[in-house]
C-alpha cells in the first residue's frame, strides 16, 4: 500500500514532464494531427466547401455548406445550383429541379446548370424538355464540353429508341463549375 502512494507523485511528475516536451504535437504540419487554426487566415468560401463535399459524395454536408454561404451572402446562381446538384445526388429530384430552375431562370444560365437541370429532367422521365435544356447548354458552351454533348446524345438516343435503350444502361453526367465532374447513374 505504501509503495503505491509513493509511486503516485512520481508518476504525476513524469506525466507533467512528458506533456511539456516538444515531442508531442508535430508543429511542422506534416504529422497525423490536424493543423492549428490561424485566426488571421482567410476563411474558405462556403461555396468552395460545398463543391468539395459534393465531389466527395457528402451531399448532406454540402447542403449545409451552401446554406451557410446563402446566409452570409444571399442566394446566388452558384448557391442555388450547388444546392440543386447536392439534392440530385441524394435523389431528391423535386427539390433539385426547383433549385436548378431558379438558378437558370432568375440568373443568367450557365451551361453547367442547364446540363444538371437536364439530368434531373431525364431522371424524371421528361425526355423532350431535357433535350431542349441540353441543346441550350450545348449552345451556351459552344459545343466545347464533351460531358454536355454526351448527355445530349444520350437524351436524343433515348427519345428515338425508347424501347431499345434501357434506362439502366444510361449514365448522365453532372457538371460543376470548376475542374470536377460528377456521375449520376440511373436507379430504375
Amino acid at each position: 500500500m505504501r509503495v503505491r502512494i509513493r509511486a503516485l507523485p512520481a508518476a504525476l511528475l513524469i506525466l507533467c514532464l512528458a506533456a511539456c516536451s516538444s515531442g508531442g504535437i508535430d508543429a511542422s504540419q506534416t504529422g497525423p494531427f490536424a493543423p492549428g487554426v490561424d485566426p488571421r487566415g482567410e476563411a474558405v468560401s462556403g461555396i468552395d466547401v460545398g463543391h468539395r463535399l459534393i465531389a466527395a459524395g457528402e451531399y448532406e454536408l454540402a447542403i449545409k455548406a451552401f446554406n451557410r454561404s446563402a446566409l452570409n451572402s444571399g442566394f446566388s446562381a452558384e448557391v442555388l445550383s450547388g444546392l440543386g446538384t447536392a439534392n440530385l445526388g441524394l435523389g431528391r429530384l423535386n427539390q433539385a429541379e426547383t433549385l436548378l430552375r431558379r438558378a437558370t431562370t432568375e440568373y443568367d444560365p450557365y451551361p453547367e446548370d442547364l446540363n444538371n437541370l437536364g439530368v434531373v429532367l431525364m431522371e424524371r422521365g421528361q425526355t423532350g424538355e431535357a433535350i431542349e435544356i441540353f441543346r441550350r447548354a450545348f449552345a451556351l458552351d459552344d459545343g466545347e464540353s464533351t460531358l454536355i454533348r454526351d448527355n445530349l446524345r444520350l437524351a436524343l438516343a433515348k427519345s428515338e429508341n425508347s424501347v431499345s435503350l434501357s434506362i439502366n444502361d444510361t449514365e448522365y453526367k453532372l457538371v460543376r463549375r470548376g475542374s470536377s465532374d460528377f456521375l449520376i447513374r440511373s436507379a430504375l
